[in-house]
């Protein structure tokens, strides 16, 4: 990772030798940290809600990424899958646009620090504040599991680690970025420090929620059992002019971008963010075109957007020795952050 630091001298007194002239960096690059589990194909809705905006985000600010699989195995894997997954993703990332020069790249578990510090965290985390999750509710009935329960002090150990100042996250993840807040602030006020930054939401404006091709009230999904509800970024470009044709759409006649016509506007949506023009004007433009022009020139401008992010996933699963190269530096980088923040944490609580 290539940090560039604007450097300054200055006279610092020393009790032993006297004045010394010392070199300090100033830094006013902000640290962002972001992670995506490996389950599963990535698809469009991936892409455009997330990691399109960490490609943007690389060029202006000190950025860490992870493969957030600890998080993943709060459900149940399948152990050779998972492994693929994680090699499988780190590609995804780094055929996107990725620069593991610009950028940390690292997979969750090679950190041993995430658990350490989640279960430090953990002692200072009330039950009623991980009984208020909402994510917990939606998953626990058919998966109930410690792990599940605990998987916002994980999601906060995993922000917090890295002292992370700002954490791009949707409307869903909302409430476990206010938790990590309030968890960091319980750590400062159980130990009188400030230690621990209250991380601030990183709200990426101009992107609607991608949602599922085969209904738009719920959001495009790699664990949606119909493969018609997403575009995986590795579909051909068969598979995707036969998803988009097969998308759901009304009965009306003309195309409207009305948030009461559910699949329509999550179409207009799609096409608006991978074109970069307006929702409202497309609707417009196609107004009276019908869906068959409405789908096909979608279809097309998909399949042209992905073709170079296929390209470079084709190379780099064929040298997975390179992408296994940028992760095992991403890890060596990111536990020099951990390991410093664990020994201090394990300072202020008094453990050896």
């Amino acid at each position: 990772m290539n940090d560039h630091h604007p450097l300054t001298l200055r006279l610092q007194r020393d009790t032993e030798s006297g004045l010394q002239l010392v070199l300090h960096y100033h830094d006013s690059m902000k640290t962002v940290f972001s992670g995506i589990q490996p389950t599963g194909n990535l698809h469009l809705g991936n892409y455009l809600g997330s990691i399109r905006n960490w490609i943007d985000l690389q060029n202006h600010h000190r950025c860490i990424f992870g493969v957030m699989d600890l998080h993943a195995i709060t459900l149940p894997q399948d152990s050779k899958e998972l492994r693929q997954n994680i090699l499988d993703a780190a590609s995804v990332y780094l055929a996107c646009g990725l620069d593991p020069k610009k950028l940390t790249l690292f997979v969750q578990s090679e950190v041993p620090e995430h658990a350490e510090l989640t279960w430090l965290l953990g002692t200072l985390t009330p039950m009623g504040w991980l009984g208020r999750m909402t994510q917990f509710k939606e998953k626990s009935a058919a998966n109930e599991n410690l792990g599940l329960y605990a998987y916002p002090v994980l999601m906060a150990a995993d922000i917090l680690l890295y002292h992370a100042d700002l954490v791009p996250v949707g409307e869903d993840q909302k409430q476990h970025l206010e938790l990590t807040r309030d968890i960091a602030g319980a750590f400062n006020r159980r130990f009188g420090v400030e230690y621990f930054k209250l991380p601030e939401p990183m709200i990426i404006k101009g992107v609607a929620r991608i949602m599922s091709l085969q209904d738009g009230s719920k959001k495009m999904s790699k664990s949606d059992e119909s493969d018609l509800s997403r575009i995986n970024l590795d579909d051909s470009a068969d598979d995707i002019v036969k998803k988009i044709k097969k998308a759901k759409t009304d009965s009306l006649p003309t195309i409207t971008y009305d948030e009461s016509r559910l699949e329509i506007y999550n179409l207009l949506n799609i096409f608006a963010a991978v074109s970069g023009q307006a929702p409202q004007g497309l609707a417009k433009s196609y107004e009276t075109s019908g869906n068959a022009k409405f789908k096909n020139d979608l279809a097309d401008l998909v399949i042209a957007k992905l073709q170079p992010i296929q390209e470079n996933l084709s190379r780099f699963k064929q040298d997975k020795s390179y992408v296994r190269q940028v992760l095992d530096e991403g890890r060596n980088h990111a536990r020099e952050i951990a390991m410093k923040t664990k020994k201090e944490v394990f300072e202020i609580i008094g453990l050896n």
